[in-house]
């Protein structure tokens, strides 16, 4: 999960920074998470898959496809 909650992030132009404002958490939180140091909560995956406009399989790893087709 951590590698495309990355680049996720990256292809979104988002800062870690702006990612934990989103969640209202650390920049530091947002580096263990993409890290794989500690998992992400469903609940925060899915808000963050939200802001980087990309379905949760992806940010999960279930697929390479990054499109979320209910934004579509």
């Amino acid at each position: 999960m951590e590698n495309n909650l990355k680049k996720a992030r990256k292809q979104a132009v988002k800062s870690q920074q702006q990612a934990a404002n989103k969640l209202n958490t650390t920049q530091h939180q947002i580096s263990k998470y993409e890290n794989g140091v500690q998992d992400i909560t469903l609940g925060k995956a899915r808000i963050l898959a939200e802001y980087y406009n990309v379905s949760l399989d992806y940010i999960a790893g279930r697929t390479e496809q990054p499109e979320n087709p209910n934004l579509i």
